[in-house]
């Protein structure tokens, strides 16, 4: 399998997710980037190139269009399958679904971004809550930034307190923020407006758990913030749900009495300690953890752009069996940094 043992990895789509995917697995000794995809030559391809990456069409027809513009491809997405052991695929929601025959054909496992529905892949993923799901799977979905957010909280709190019900309300970002092509301006949509929003039944797909989730869009493109509402099946204390987070080092907790008071704040950290500002874990106000009348309260900011790249890197590794979830967690958390920073 793959160059000297390393498992070959092809990145279809070198956008927000496809970029820190393609850095996070230059960083596993166990696996290396053989090439990425772009579909037209702009600044993001040239980019790629910069950094060493071999750069491929990811829609052939588009390829004389790299050749004019003086962007160097070692071929089409087709010749780049045919050298690797698994593809992410990063491309935009729903084009994931259209590329799976392509995956199929070539004879490639694939792991799914969250962006696409739950039957595009045998399973959903997130590698606190479901890990050994994935051993040996062929096609595997990465959840969504918001649902990797919620299981890793959920997760952590239906294993030491059980849960009963849990309601959240998810107020997003509008898009991301290179994205010029759309937003709102100056109003606040209840997205979807009927009852669930889609993250409860996503959910459940990694996490056996009784969620119903609501979530509005507002104008912003820097983070995500959650209200989650849980009724635990035991007794417990604020301070116990902060001591299972201190002990996860894909959750970091921030406070108000050192300045946290917003989203903007986090990332203005971020960008003192962090390539990119990228957040890989969920960042939760210890202020905002309490215990109201035997349910527990929180609140949460999760960075879209890199919270699902850890999960990416464990889904490769629990595809080709190469680590338990403990070991691959560990390798993925030590080369990016995770679980270091102190705040």
């Amino acid at each position: 399998m793959g160059v000297n043992g390393k498992v070959r990895v092809a990145v279809n789509g070198y956008g927000t997710i496809g970029k820190r995917v393609a850095d996070a697995v230059n960083l596993q000794k166990d696996m290396c980037v053989v090439g990425v995809t772009k579909t037209k030559p702009d600044f993001e391809a040239k980019m790629a190139v910069r950094k060493g990456y071999d750069l491929y069409a990811a829609i052939p027809e588009r390829a004389e269009l790299f050749d004019k513009a003086g962007v160097k491809i070692k071929g089409t997405v087709d010749d780049l399958l045919s050298k690797a052991d698994v593809v992410v695929d990063c491309s935009p929601g729903k084009v994931g679904a259209e590329n799976k025959a392509k995956y199929e054909k070539a004879g490639v496992k694939a792991i799914f971004q969250g962006g696409e529905k739950a039957s595009v892949a045998e399973v959903s993923f997130n590698a606190l809550s479901c890990y050994d799901r994935a051993l040996g799977k062929n096609f595997v979905r990465v959840v969504s930034c918001n649902t990797t957010g919620l299981t890793r909280v959920l997760y952590l709190i239906k294993e030491n307190f059980g849960i009963k019900k849990v309601r959240a309300t998810m107020i997003r970002r509008v898009v991301d923020p290179k994205e010029d092509k759309k937003g709102l301006v100056n109003g606040i949509m209840p997205n979807p407006i009927t009852l669930p929003s889609h993250h409860g039944p996503d959910v459940q797909t990694v996490l056996d758990v009784d969620i119903t989730t609501v979530a509005f869009k507002v104008p912003t493109t820097l983070m995500h913030v959650h209200s989650l509402n849980i009724v635990p099946e035991k007794d417990v204390k604020a301070e116990d749900v902060i001591e299972i987070f201190e002990e996860e080092p894909r959750i970091l907790l921030f406070s108000e009495e050192d300045g946290f008071t917003s989203t903007a704040k986090i990332i203005e950290w971020a960008r003192e300690v962090r390539n990119r500002y990228d957040i890989f874990e969920n960042c939760v106000w210890r202020d905002s953890v309490s215990v109201v009348d035997g349910e527990i309260y929180l609140t949460q900011a999760i960075h879209q752009e890199a919270i699902v790249v850890p999960e990416n890197v464990d889904a490769i590794r629990a595809v080709f069996e190469l680590k338990s979830r403990e070991e691959s967690m560990e390798i993925t958390n030590k080369s990016l940094g995770i679980g270091e920073l102190q705040i």
